[in-house]
């Protein structure tokens, strides 16, 4: 019995050599970014330009993987299920980790039990912009315009359940106004769409909608920020223009498989927070209007339990629906 004994210590010790062996050689192969959204649209942007950074810290390159489609839920379902190695990560943001859980009431997975945080990553408000064509210079001209047409004006978003279509049904309500919501997969086809006049308005990033705004192509009318963005300085918040206590801030960051081994989480945490500091990237992603941030996985995960009842009661009482 002692020398069975023994012989499984052997075992058990050299069980736990490999793993610490494996943990300490992490990352030892390209890492999978899964983005919840198509190419082209805001998040998009942001991956791929964290991606670069990360991948140099860590050593290894970071491969973008765009699932779009139910507003971020089938990346997340994705990622939920993949193994808990540290080698597949989502780009999770408020729509996934905070408002989807209210807004599909079959959704497979938990945003709280199936992953486990790695680091806020980026801060960005979204802007209400009008077709030119659309007559209204500001937002109490567009208000007044959706009073006048109930249900004519339409506000496109990158999803059901994504934050440019939470900032238009919290806009409609807290205006008094019936708007008409065009999901979209992602916002590159939304920008077509807009540029277009097939859609009148949308609340979306201004990385997407840069030129197009500096080219008159897109009216701004507003920011959801509390604050106004340095990037449009005449461009008034919207809680200045009339809808006191109006507020979006869209928030993304990165989050794994619930149970990858806390060092994995570690090593991804401190290459993030190096990532995020880079004064390229920061440089890059402040003229897009967005603020690069960093925090320990316990205050990410203290975050999206704030939010998650935060937007549960807004879904609620704008009656917004993932259809």
């Amino acid at each position: 019995m002692l020398g069975f004994l023994k012989r499984q210590g052997l075992v058990l010790l050299a069980s736990l050599g490999l793993t610490c062996s494996a943990l300490a050689a992490y990352p030892d192969k390209p890492i999978r970014l899964v983005v919840p959204f198509p190419p082209g649209g805001a998040a998009d942007i942001m991956a791929r330009g964290m991606a670069v950074k990360l991948g140099q810290e860590l050593g290894q390159p970071i491969v973008i993987d765009n699932r779009g489609g139910a507003g971020g839920s089938t990346a997340s379902e994705l990622v939920a299920k993949s193994p808990a190695d540290g080698y597949t990560i989502l780009f999770a943001n408020m729509g996934t980790m905070a408002i989807n859980v209210s807004l599909y009431p079959n959704l497979r997975y938990d945003p709280v039990q199936d992953f486990a945080p790695v680091s806020l990553t980026h801060l960005t408000p979204r802007v209400l912009m009008v077709s030119p064509d659309v007559p209204a210079n500001s937002i109490a001209e567009l208000i007044a315009l959706a009073k006048k047409n109930p249900g004519m004006l339409s506000y496109g978003s990158a999803g059901n359940g994504s934050s440019s279509h939470i900032s238009g049904a919290l806009f409609g309500t807290m205006a008094g106004v019936e708007m008409l919501h065009i999901p979209y997969k992602g916002s590159a086809p939304l920008v077509t769409d807009l540029l277009a006049g097939r859609v009148n308005m949308t609340f979306d990033s201004y990385s997407v909608y840069e030129n197009h705004i500096r080219n008159g192509k897109v009216k701004v009318l507003g920011v959801t920020a509390p604050t106004r963005m340095d990037v449009l300085p005449a461009a008034p918040t919207i809680a200045e223009s009339g809808l006191k206590g109006y507020e979006v801030l869209n928030w993304l960051g990165l989050v794994v498989p619930a149970g990858t081994p806390t060092d994995v989480i570690k090593r991804l945490n401190e290459a993030t927070a190096k990532a995020m500091a880079d004064p390229e990237l920061r440089k890059q992603l402040i003229q897009l209007g967005i603020e690069p941030t960093h925090s320990t996985p316990e205050q990410f995960s203290a975050l999206i339990l704030t939010e998650i009842p935060k937007w549960k009661a807004v879904v609620s009482s704008t009656g917004a629906t993932n259809n």
